[in-house]
């Protein structure tokens, strides 16, 4: 059994599935962790919901996180786009993805998903989370908002049981993440940037091996498409 995690596909659901089943070949028998941010940014975030719902369907054990992306998303169904912080194109690109023309259309099917996300997850040797806590608080675990939202902070590691820290939200270049898995840092962003093609530094879909401290890595497949700058 293998315990993986990854973050932010951010709508490029050809370069999460070729990471899927072309570099870590998962089975059934392994542990997938998503760090959120599933949808915006990216051609098809509909593709990347359907694809993990399909795993979980077909009894991959794959725990799902909420980010802010996927939360403004939940919030955009209920109250329209002006809940959602992205330009003209890139919500569009969203529509298009889902077929619809209303943010407040999305299907049942994946506004019960996103609301299902949790705000982190404990293992016995990780804390995982989309952005990280806020370590100024005196229970880290209630800011749900710092949890999807948080970056630059200082951890107390005594809050946190001197576990280490999985998240993802703020774009890394590829070096970066190489760099602190050869250090083995405690805190380690899985952020590879993969909706931003664009950027030199980034375009890339990272995921990390929670027992052998392997990375997998795959470039963006999903291009062309608008946007893909950060």
């Amino acid at each position: 059994m293998a315990r993986y995690a990854l973050t932010d596909i951010h709508g490029c659901s050809r370069t999460f599935k070729a990471l899927v089943e072309n570099h870590m070949r998962l089975k059934k028998t392994d542990e997938l962790y998503l760090l959120g941010d599933y949808v915006n940014k990216g051609p098809d975030s509909k593709g990347v919901i359907d694809f993990i719902l399909h795993l979980q369907k077909q009894h991959y054990q794959v725990h799902c996180l909420r980010g802010n992306h996927d939360h403004m998303l939940l919030k955009a169904a209920k109250h329209g786009e002006a809940s959602l912080t992205l330009s003209t194109a890139e919500k569009q690109q969203t529509l298009q993805s889902f077929g619809i023309k209303d943010f407040r259309h999305l299907a049942p099917k994946y506004t019960d998903f996103l609301a299902s996300l949790p705000y982190f997850l404990e293992l016995p040797d990780y804390f995982l989370v989309h952005a990280g806590f806020d370590f100024k608080q005196t229970d880290i675990f209630k800011d749900t908002e710092a949890m999807m939202n948080i970056r630059d902070y200082k951890i107390d590691w005594n809050k946190i049981g001197n576990k280490k820290i999985l998240h993802g939200h703020t774009p890394t270049s590829l070096y970066t993440i190489k760099k602190s898995v050869i250090h083995k840092e405690q805190r380690l962003n899985l952020d590879a940037g993969c909706a931003y093609y664009k950027n030199a530094p980034y375009g890339n879909l990272v995921a990390y091996d929670l027992d052998s401290q392997e990375l997998f890595v795959q470039p963006n497949e999903d291009k062309p498409y608008s946007g893909g700058r950060k």
